[in-house]
């Protein structure tokens, strides 16, 4: 029987200036593979205001989301806190749960 690595799954949602950031984080915390949207709208659910990329809300979200192992997701997401923290009205939300397979 094969030992099953444990897996997250980290969705992050974030305002386009932060993109260099994102990557560096990931880069430093062991994530090597991720699906990007370059473009994606939304509006946020802790205030600041909507990224929709239109005349009255020109600014645009990115998003990602990687698969990772437990420990990664745990440094990735540390990471993520702080760059958050640190920059409260640029707009960053980041999620994780549990992978159950992967192919």
């Amino acid at each position: 029987m094969l030992k099953r690595q444990k897996m997250k799954a980290v969705f992050v949602s974030y305002n386009q200036a932060f993109k260099d950031e994102i990557l560096d984080i990931m880069l430093k915390a062991g994530v090597k593979g991720y699906t990007n949207w370059e473009e994606v709208t939304g509006r946020g659910s802790r205030g600041g205001e909507p990224h929709l990329g239109d005349h009255a809300w020109p600014t645009l979200n990115s998003a990602m989301i990687a698969i990772v192992e437990d420990n990664i997701s745990e440094i990735f997401m540390k990471r993520l806190k702080v760059l958050d923290e640190n920059n409260p009205l640029m707009g960053l939300r980041a999620f994780s749960w549990t992978v159950d397979s992967t192919i």
